[in-house]
C-alpha cells in the first residue's frame, strides 16, 4: 500500500465536515494575533459521538466554554486577527504536543472517551494531519506574513477554565499564563489588578510548559514573539452578555498594554 492509499484509508474528514480552521478579521491591523485552541466542540461525522453523552460534550472536557464569543468580539473590537480551531479537544487537543498522552485522551476529568481507546497509528495520524496540522500551519503562515511585512506581532492565546475543579472552587476571575517570556504577562497582570474588582491569577490555575502546552511554546516562544495566555473563568462568560462585557474589558486593557509594549518593544 503506498502512502497516498494509506492516507485515504485513514481519512477522517469528508465533504460533509467543516474545515478545522476558523478565522475572523484576517486583515486586522492590531499587533495582537489571537488564537483559540479550544474554540469549538464539533465532532467529525466518522467518529459519531465518541461514545460520550451529549451532556458530557457540552462540558469543559470538550471545549473552552464561552471563549468563542469572547474571542470573536475581541478580534473585532481590537481590529485583530483571530485564528481558531473548530473541533473538540476530545478528537485531538490542539494545545498539546501530539506525542503527549493528553493529545487524544481516553479519559478526561474522570470521563471515559470510548472511541479514543485503542485507536490505530493511522487514525491518530489522520487526526493530527487533518485537524491539528492545518490549524497550526495557518498560525505559522500568519506569523510568517506579518514578520515578512514587518508588522509588530504579539501572540495572545485565549482560553477559559472551570469555576470548580475536583470539588475545589477557583477564586480567580481571569489569569495571565506564561512560561519563559514574562514581559507581556507582567504588563497584563498590572493592568488587570488595576481594575480593582478582579481576583487575578498569576499562572493560576494553570501554568504554561513545553510538556503540557503547544501554542505558546511553539508559536510564541519558538518564533521569538512577545506572548501570553489568557484564561477567563467560564461562569463569567457563559452567556452573550458576559462574553460582550469581558471582550470590551479586555479590549480596553489590551489597548493600554499595547501602548506600554510599544514603548518597550514595538519600535
Amino acid at each position: 500500500m503506498d502512502l497516498h492509499t494509506a492516507e485515504a484509508a485513514d481519512q477522517l474528514l469528508d465533504e460533509g465536515d467543516i474545515p478545522p480552521v476558523h478565522e475572523v478579521n484576517a486583515g486586522g491591523t492590531s499587533p495582537f494575533l489571537l488564537t483559540s485552541d479550544h474554540y469549538g466542540r464539533v465532532l467529525p461525522r466518522a467518529l459519531g459521538d465518541l461514545g460520550v453523552t451529549e451532556a458530557e460534550l457540552t462540558r469543559h472536557i470538550a471545549w473552552d466554554i464561552g471563549i468563542a464569543g469572547v474571542a470573536e468580539r475581541l478580534a473585532r473590537l481590537l481590529d485583530a486577527h483571530l485564528i481558531a480551531q473548530r473541533y473538540s479537544r476530545l478528537v485531538i487537543d490542539c494545545n498539546r504536543p501530539p506525542a503527549a498522552v493528553s493529545s487524544i485522551p481516553v479519559i478526561s476529568e474522570a470521563t471515559a472517551i470510548p472511541r479514543n481507546e485503542g485507536i490505530s497509528d493511522g487514525e491518530r495520524e489522520a487526526r493530527r494531519r487533518e485537524i491539528f496540522e492545518p490549524y497550526h500551519d495557518r498560525i505559522d503562515a500568519a506569523i510568517d506574513a506579518r514578520l515578512h511585512d514587518k508588522w509588530p506581532t504579539v501572540l495572545v492565546s485565549l482560553h477559559s477554565f472551570t469555576p470548580v475543579y475536583a470539588g475545589v472552587a477557583r477564586p480567580w476571575h481571569i489569569a495571565a499564563l506564561y512560561n519563559r517570556d514574562t514581559v507581556l504577562p507582567q504588563l497584563l497582570l498590572k493592568h488587570l489588578r488595576a481594575e480593582g474588582d478582579l481576583v487575578v491569577g498569576d499562572n493560576e490555575p494553570y501554568a504554561v510548559s513545553d510538556l503540557t502546552d503547544y501554542t505558546i511554546p511553539v508559536h510564541g516562544e519558538g518564533r521569538g514573539l512577545v506572548n501570553t495566555g489568557i484564561e477567563i473563568r467560564q461562569d463569567l462568560i457563559a452567556d452573550h452578555a458576559g462574553q460582550q462585557q469581558w471582550a470590551e474589558r479586555l479590549a480596553r486593557i489590551l489597548a493600554g498594554v499595547a501602548v506600554e509594549l510599544k514603548a518597550e518593544l514595538l519600535v
